[in-house]
């Protein structure tokens, strides 16, 4: 009997010391929007225009939008090395450059099918 007051005692003051989780406060980012030139980044004037290395546009979304899903490259045109997708945004990139977008209807540069 001892032993469980003992144990249960131990427990009690364990559980004294954890602090409850703190909330994380959602990061006030970029929005990326699509155009015929790119991504235009808001709020503020910097863009993602067609041609930047995929080693730049990859991670400043991924800061931004959280991991991409990397998807498969059926129905690509030749040349594309990578398509991924944050959300609704997906992005098309040679082994060099950033080459493309669709988000829900609208698409411009190189995407997939």
């Amino acid at each position: 009997m001892r032993c469980v007051c003992a144990a249960f005692g131990v427990v009690v003051a364990l559980s004294a010391c954890v602090q409850p989780s703190a909330q994380v406060q959602p990061r006030k980012g970029a929005t990326f929007l699509p155009d015929a030139q790119g991504l235009a980044v808001q709020p503020s004037a910097q863009r993602v225009d067609f041609g930047r290395s995929p080693k730049g546009v990859i991670p400043a979304l991924t800061r931004e939008l959280g991991r991409p899903a990397v998807l498969p490259l059926t129905g690509c045109p030749t040349g594309i090395a990578q398509r991924m997708r944050w959300g609704d945004l997906e992005l098309t990139f040679t082994s060099e450059r950033f080459v493309g977008w669709k988000q829900g209807e609208g698409q411009h540069g190189r995407v997939c099918t």
